[in-house]
């Protein structure tokens, strides 16, 4: 790969996340940065009671995503957040009940009204998230999704808010960087404006 085309892979993704589409539940469209500050001023508002608390899911790369942000969110953050990445736990649910019940039998057991639950798949497409987001709703949380590849993805049309980053089936990096990127900016800017009361 020569210099040029280096260059042209950092320009493209830098073009792609100003391309992320935002939707509500009714699936109307909002501008990028006016989704992002109700993503913020949602995640304040449900955290900042220190009852309520931030669920990330994803498989894979984005259970990676999962699990670093829940991290960031309640160490850097001061918001409580988890992630259900354990191998027992997934290994237990998945034999017991079956792989794509792994985030909705803990998400029923474990959300409370009024979290945030962000569900993150590349695909949009994944049986397992596609079952927590589901079960997130039903046990009233707030629901942010991130997706990506095709448009019209099932996950996509799931959430209260829903980012999709519109690249091609298979650009991986792409979109699991984009959803990283979200994640820390949401979190950064939280951080930055001291919306979050301290511990």
């Amino acid at each position: 790969m020569n210099d040029s085309n280096t260059l042209n892979y950092f320009k493209g993704f830098g073009e792609l996340l100003l391309k992320i589409e935002v939707t509500n539940l009714k699936g109307e469209k909002i501008k990028l940065e006016d989704g992002m500050e109700e993503a913020i001023a949602k995640i304040v508002k449900h955290t900042n009671n220190k009852k309520n608390k931030i669920i990330f899911i994803g498989n894979g790369g984005s259970a990676a995503i999962a699990s670093h942000q829940s991290v960031d969110y309640w160490k850097n953050g001061k918001m409580r957040a988890i992630a259900f990445n354990d191998t027992s736990l997934l290994t237990c649910i998945g034999n017991d009940y079956g792989y794509p019940y792994v985030f909705e039998k803990p998400i029923e057991m474990f959300a409370d009204p009024n979290d945030l639950v962000i569900a993150i798949s590349s695909s949009g497409k994944s049986d397992n998230i596609l079952n927590g987001a589901k079960m997130a709703k039903a046990k009233n949380c707030f629901l942010i999704t991130m997706s990506g590849f095709k448009n019209d993805n099932p996950l996509r049309s799931l959430g209260d808010l829903n980012f999709y980053v519109p690249a091609p089936t298979g650009a991986y990096g792409f979109v699991e960087i984009a959803h990283l990127t979200l994640c820390h900016a949401f979190c950064d800017l939280i951080i930055d404006r001291k919306l979050i009361s301290s511990c």
